[in-house]
């Protein structure tokens, strides 16, 4: 018999929070679209930071949900936390930048200790639609060659000396958005570890599940049969 696969989303899940209940559809809708059945768990920031590495692996993969973040300490804390292991990893919305500083620090790439990325340049963080151009080979193919309108409420850029390092040691840049600003990265030394700015879940429907979020089911669902993926 066929396992499911687990999923652990990271964020304070709210009732209230339309963003979170988009995050469960969305999984729903790609599993469908894999013929796989998905367990989802949320987990609350606070035991988010005290989480072992043992207890993480025991997931297929990791979500970290869209949310406010008002304590960055925690947020920067549980990034070092899930960075440390191997399993898919994927980032929606407003834990971007904290992806971003971690791989800086990680890879001692702001020797200056200058700024390395903005803050949320979208005010109150209303939605906003965005303009997504898929620029490297694989996104091209998920995404039909062709721009995509996304939504989002978070749009941060990150500053010039450090992207120019950081593009070429650390992370891939996948989409870049209207303001040549980098919309959707992955880190070249772990398979399936994607960050974007945009929040695809919001996107997501029965009719038409999210691109990225059926790749993400996807790459779990190969891994679970002991196949490598592309």
């Amino acid at each position: 018999m066929r396992r499911s696969l687990k999923i652990v989303i990271i964020g304070n899940f709210d009732f209230s929070n339309n963003l979170h209940h988009a995050t469960i559809m969305s999984i729903e809708h790609s599993a469908r679209v894999v013929g796989v059945e998905v367990d989802c768990y949320w987990l609350r920031i606070q035991e988010a930071i005290q989480i072992k590495e043992s207890k993480l692996i025991e997931y297929d993969g990791i979500w970290v949900a869209p949310d406010t973040y008002e304590n960055s300490i925690e947020l920067q804390q549980i990034m070092h936390i899930i960075m440390q292991t191997s399993i898919p990893l994927f980032i929606t919305g407003g834990a971007f930048p904290y992806f971003i500083e971690e791989i800086v620090a990680t890879y001692k790439l702001n020797v200056l200790e200058s700024k390395v990325i903005s803050q949320n340049l979208i005010k109150d963080e209303l939605l906003q639609k965005i303009e997504v151009e898929p620029i490297s080979h694989n996104l091209k193919i998920l995404y039909g060659d062709r721009p995509r309108t996304e939504l989002t409420n978070s749009r941060f850029s990150i500053y010039p000396a450090i992207l120019g390092p950081l593009s070429k040691i650390a992370i891939d840049i996948e989409a870049v958005n209207q303001y040549d600003d980098p919309e959707i990265v992955s880190l070249k030394s772990r398979p399936f570890c994607v960050a974007t700015m945009c929040i695809p879940q919001i996107c997501s429907s029965v009719d038409t599940p999210h691109p990225l979020i059926n790749a993400f089911i996807n790459f779990m669902f190969q891994l679970s049969r002991g196949i490598q993926p592309n």
